[in-house]
């Protein structure tokens, strides 16, 4: 069960609770599923029954002990626990399956991962200003809004329904790329930085992390195929070594300069994937559809900004694991780590395109 699955699974629960004339809600669009917090449990949790607590008109845990039953009857789903003041943690029937699906999925819809229907048939009438800012940000939401089923025009005139605080100067400058990233990753309210900070190549950047990450993705499926073998969907904990030629011994030359992230892999050391990466990483992932969406019904890039810098930061950690190290062989564990690296570079680069930025091969 993938976590969008999962997602239709609990709005599934919460559509029989009201036909059974249990819950008296409107059923939502989406319901968002997470990592669990402090005191949760299990591989996934949401907080709907708090969002329906409200509208229905009874405590949230009552709502979350009707919605219970209705998910431990479903099918994929082992086990669900209510903590707090009402959140449904809900345990898989296998995290692996969890892993192979989403993995699967992304590598199927590519580009396209995280596209819906949610403005499908609606045209976004984008009224700004001329001042640069407002045009990068007015031309970014039309390829945000498509993402959504919506069509979006932009016309200057009044009344501005856009217009985000100008740029303090030129941002031609900086070159195209960091230009975009300067005026679309702050908050509309905010007050851009049109600074050299942007072509840094250093962990402080944040566009340099992305990109980074996206170009260290790419590196590590070359090396790969130098090794013969390539990404497949799996379990990502180690299985029998498979003869597929020398082992790796560092990173490619044509990586970047390892950060702190990839030293692991750049000194000759190997680890295994921690139990803290791979949720964190699978919740940026899982999330991407949620955030395209809300950018979109929003006219807000800097949010699909921030959640690649998200992306950028939950994937470095992970990817000294995927090639192997020393006299370690390839695996079907280290395929599966790099299919896994790859769906992360697929929604970099869907992102990065999003916004009119390039997605480097190279860095």
């Amino acid at each position: 069960m993938t976590p969008v699955e999962l997602s239709r699974t609990v709005l599934h629960a919460v559509r029989c609770a009201v036909d059974d004339g249990e819950l008296s809600v409107s059923v939502p669009e989406r319901v968002v599923v997470t990592e669990p917090g402090p005191g949760g449990c299990g591989d996934f949790a949401t907080n709907v029954a708090l969002q329906l607590a409200r509208p229905a008109g009874q405590p949230p845990l009552r709502v979350a002990e009707i919605l219970r039953p209705r998910l431990v009857g479903a099918d994929g789903i082992r086990d669900v626990v209510v903590t707090g003041p009402g959140f449904l943690n809900i345990s898989l029937d296998a995290q692996a399956d969890l892993v192979t699906g989403l993995v699967r999925e992304i590598r199927e819809r590519g580009a396209s991962y995280g596209h819906g229907d949610a403005l499908a048939g609606q045209v976004v009438a984008l009224r700004v200003p001329y001042e640069v800012r407002a045009e990068v940000v007015a031309d970014a939401v039309v390829r945000i809004v498509a993402t959504q089923g919506g069509r979006a025009t932009v016309e200057h005139g009044e009344p501005v329904n856009l217009r985000p605080v100008p740029a303090p100067e030129d941002p031609a400058p900086l070159g195209h790329d960091a230009s975009q990233w300067a005026l679309l990753h702050p908050a509309p309210h905010d007050r851009p930085r049109i600074t050299a900070d942007h072509l840094v190549q250093r962990e402080s950047n944040p566009l340099f992390r992305v990109r980074y990450a996206h170009a260290r993705i790419r590196s590590l499926s070359r090396n790969a195929a130098r090794l013969g073998f390539a990404a497949e969907p799996g379990p990502l904990d180690a299985g029998p070594s498979l003869d597929a030629g020398p082992a790796d011994t560092g990173p490619s030359a044509d990586a970047a300069p390892p950060t702190t992230a990839t030293h692991t892999a750049a000194t000759g050391t190997h680890t295994a994937p921690t139990a803290t990466l791979i949720p964190t990483l699978l919740t940026t992932l899982t999330d991407h559809p949620r955030i395209l969406t809300a950018a979109a019904t929003h006219r807000a890039p800097d949010r699909l900004a921030r959640h690649l810098v998200t992306v950028a930061d939950a994937v470095l950690p992970f990817l000294p694991s995927v090639l192997p190290c020393g006299e370690e062989k390839p695996s079907a564990a280290h395929r599966a780590r790099l299919a896994l690296a790859e769906a992360a570079g697929t929604v970099l680069a869907g992102g990065l395109s999003l916004l009119g930025i390039d997605a480097p091969e190279h860095l």
